[in-house]
C-alpha cells in the first residue's frame, strides 16, 4: 500500500502545482509588454532558418530548464567565482546550446519593455516557436513565470532523465515532476527532431542487440568505439529536422539512437502508445501539446517570488 506520508506528498505537490500554474496567464503581457510575442516568434524563426538544428536546441534548453527546480530560467545563469550553475552539470556540459539566441531574444525584448519579460517565460515561448518552425503543433503557453536568482548543479545532476535510463526509471523521472507515463512518452517524441553526442549512444550501437543491425553498423563509422566523443548523428534519421512522428516508426523498427528511446518500445507498458503515434500523427500532436503545456507548469516562481532578468546569464 502507498504510505499515508506518500499520499500527502502528493496532495501537496499537486495543489501548489495548480496553484502555481492558475497564477499563470496566456495574456499575461497583454498590456505590459503585447508586441513580446510576436517578437520571440520573429527571432526564433530567423535563428531555425539559419540554422534548423537550433529549433531542437531551444525546445531542449526550456525541458531541461524545467526538470531543475521548476521552469524558472536557472539553467541560463553563467558561472562564477563564487557560484556554480546548472550549465557544466553532466547532462548540459558542452550538449545544450542555444543560449546565444536567448540573449539575443532577450535584447530585443529589453529595448521594447524593459524588465518586464521574465527569461523563463521567454524559454517557454521559445520552445513552442521551435516546435511550430520545424512543422510541428502550436499550443497555448500559458505566461508569468519569474526567474530564479539562484541554480542547482546537483539538481541538474540528480532530475535530468538520463539516456541511458531503462523504462521504469524514466516513468519515475517524469513522475515525480508530476507528468504521466502518457506525457513522458508524448514528450520523448523531441526527440523526432535534433542530434546526440557519440558519447551518448556508443554503449547501445556497440553492445546492445535490440537495435537494428544495418543501424548500428552504419552509426559506427561515425562513432568508433573510441574516440570521437563530440560527433552528431540525429536522433531521427529519416527526417531530423521536420516534426513529425517518423521518431516513433523508428522505435518500432528498433532504430531508436539512445537507450532510453528504444526502452519506449521494448516489450514493455508503453509500446502501445508508441505504435499508436506511428500512423497517427494528429494524436501525436494533441498529446506532445498537452504534455508541454503541463511541463510549462512545473513549480514556475511567480507574483513576487524570484526576480525579471534584464540579462539571462545572470542576476540583477
Amino acid at each position: 500500500m502507498v504510505s499515508m506520508h506518500a499520499m500527502l506528498y502528493s496532495l501537496v505537490f499537486f495543489f501548489f502545482a495548480a496553484l502555481a500554474s492558475a497564477q499563470l496567464s496566456p495574456t499575461f503581457y497583454g498590456t505590459s509588454c503585447p508586441g513580446a510575442l510576436y517578437t520571440i516568434q520573429n527571432a526564433v524563426r530567423a535563428a531555425v532558418f539559419k540554422e534548423r538544428r537550433m529549433g531542437a536546441s531551444l525546445l531542449r534548453l526550456h525541458f531541461h530548464d524545467c526538470f531543475v527546480n521548476g521552469c524558472d530560467g536557472s539553467i541560463l545563469l553563467d558561472d562564477t567565482p563564487s557560484f556554480t550553475g546548472e550549465k557544466t552539470a553532466g547532462p548540459n556540459n558542452n550538449s545544450v546550446r542555444g543560449f546565444d539566441v536567448i540573449d539575443t531574444i532577450k535584447s530585443q525584448v529589453e529595448a521594447t519593455c524593459k524588465q518586464v519579460v521574465s527569461c523563463a517565460d521567454i524559454l517557454a515561448v521559445a520552445a513552442r516557436d521551435s516546435v511550430v518552425a520545424l512543422g510541428g503543433p502550436s499550443w497555448t503557453v500559458q505566461l508569468g513565470r519569474r526567474d530564479a536568482t539562484t541554480a542547482s548543479f546537483s539538481a541538474a545532476n540528480s532530475d535530468i532523465p538520463s539516456p541511458t535510463s531503462d523504462l521504469s526509471v524514466l516513468i519515475s523521472n517524469f513522475s515525480k515532476k508530476g507528468l504521466s507515463t502518457i506525457d513522458m512518452v508524448a514528450l520523448s517524441g523531441a526527440h523526432t527532431i535534433g542530434q546526440a553526442r557519440c558519447t551518448v549512444f556508443r554503449t547501445r550501437i556497440y553492445n546492445e542487440t535490440n537495435i537494428d543491425a544495418s543501424l548500428a553498423t552504419s552509426l559506427q563509422s561515425n562513432c568508433p568505439s573510441s574516440g570521437g566523443d563530440d560527433n552528431l548523428s540525429p536522433l531521427d534519421a529519416i527526417t531530423p529536422t521536420t516534426f513529425d512522428c517518423f521518431y516513433y516508426r523508428d522505435l518500432v523498427n528498433k532504430k531508436g539512437l539512445l537507450h532510453s528511446d528504444q526502452q519506449l518500445y521494448n516489450g514493455g507498458s508503453t509500446d502501445s502508445q508508441v505504435a499508436s503515434y506511428v500512423n497517427n500523427l494528429g494524436k501525436f500532436y494533441s498529446d506532445f501539446a498537452a504534455a508541454m503545456v503541463k511541463m510549462g507548469n512545473i513549480s514556475p516562481l511567480t507574483g513576487t517570488s524570484g526576480e525579471i532578468r534584464t540579462n539571462c546569464r545572470k542576476t540583477n
